[in-house]
């Protein structure tokens, strides 16, 4: 018996075995079915009435907001970290920000920003070691965009938007742990439920939530991209669990990311049955994909491109079982393509969270892949 099936646990064995799950070798084939599968790609992919907002600097940081259109709803909010007083081209990153049930924000979750709310405090002891980790990053040298994503953030849909049994969700949300405001609270267990009801459109559109956050987030590789202080050979991106899902997708499809970091978002499909669907984003299950492979086939899709994998062992939302056949999978893929060293994975023991010693190992990774060329 499985514990979310009850009595229709053997329709997990019938779908297996009408429709096996292939493996997808990496290359330009794998990529193609991925891009058809997500939906919500092609085009130029390039941001639309680009506008620049406050600078500032402190603690060793320059930052500065903009804003964006990605041509339909509400405008994107993004902000550009530097190390301060350092001038011409660094290496880019896009620092892409986590899920986590927490819609209400975006960037400031892995961004500290002047006025940033306190209750965000909370938020940042618990996945990443109390540091907004996109200002350590810039610290590092690097120039870090960092942007909100569709359902995010500046992004977010209102929730008198949402269908009264949804808006009724956030009357009924506990407080939690009592740092969240109300209405921040009220709206993240709305949120919730209400990607859903996004996935349902974007079936009916022909596309996938997945898509159409990655098409959000290769609009902002290509701002970054457009920057005269950004190295347009030396492009990376990282995040956190949603932020890792969406990371593998964007080195996925867009051709000039040159090196990723995926932190606590990595494991066979197969591992998550029985033990972790519920608790995932639709992000994680792009709808088709499983019919022409499994989701570290999508991470490894532009071998040997540099890879790095960070594990939790104690992750409470994959099995061990789940996260070990995901890291055979990437080395043999790896091996396939002829660099078993491109791809690096890294075990903490701990729970589900990117902490300040996964912080420095990411950090220190990316300024290897990401240095300029020897001469």
């Amino acid at each position: 018996m499985l514990r979310d099936l009850g009595p229709f646990s053997d329709w997990v064995d019938a779908a297996r075995r009408l429709q096996p799950r292939p493996t997808a070798p990496p290359g330009e084939e794998t990529r193609g079915r991925l891009r058809q599968v997500l939906g919500f790609t092609g085009g130029a992919e390039q941001p639309e009435e680009v506008s620049e907002g406050p600078a500032w600097e402190r603690g060793g940081v320059a930052g500065q907001e903009l804003a964006w259109s990605v041509g339909y709803g509400p405008r994107t909010r993004a902000v550009v970290l530097r190390p301060a007083g350092v001038t011409g081209r660094l290496p880019g990153i896009l620092a892409l920000h986590d899920h986590s049930g927490f819609k209400f924000l975006g960037l400031e979750k892995v961004a500290d920003i002047p006025g940033a709310p306190d209750y965000l405090r909370s938020h940042r002891d618990s996945y990443y070691g109390g540091r907004a980790y996109a200002n350590d990053l810039a610290r590092a040298g690097f120039t870090v965009l960092v942007h909100d994503t569709f359902a995010w953030g500046s992004r977010r849909f209102p929730l008198e938007a949402m269908p009264a049994p949804i808006r009724r969700l956030a009357d009924a949300a506990e407080p939690g742990d009592g740092l969240l405001p109300a209405e921040v609270a009220g709206y993240n267990a709305a949120a919730a439920a209400h990607e859903l009801m996004i996935e349902k459109y974007c079936a009916l559109l022909g596309t996938t939530f997945a898509g159409v956050v990655s098409h959000e987030d290769r609009v902002a590789a290509n701002y970054l991209l457009s920057r005269d202080d950004v190295d347009p050979a030396r492009l990376g991106c990282i995040g956190l669990s949603g932020g890792g899902n969406r990371a593998a997708l964007l080195l996925a499809t867009h051709d000039q990311i040159a090196a990723a970091a995926i932190v606590a978002l990595m494991s066979s499909y197969d591992g998550l049955l029985d033990h972790n669907v519920a608790g995932h984003t639709w992000m994680l299950f792009p709808h088709g994909w499983a019919r022409h492979g499994d989701w570290p086939d999508i991470a490894a899709s532009r071998a040997p491109l540099p890879l790095l994998v960070q594990y939790a062992r104690g992750d409470e939302l994959f099995t061990a079982e789940g996260m070990a056949a995901a890291d055979e999978r990437l080395r043999s893929h790896y091996a396939g393509a002829g660099d078993s060293d491109a791809y690096i994975a890294q075990w903490y023991d701990g729970p589900h969270r990117f902490d300040v010693a996964m912080q420095a190992a990411a950090f220190a990774w990316l300024r290897d892949r990401l240095a300029p060329p020897v001469p």
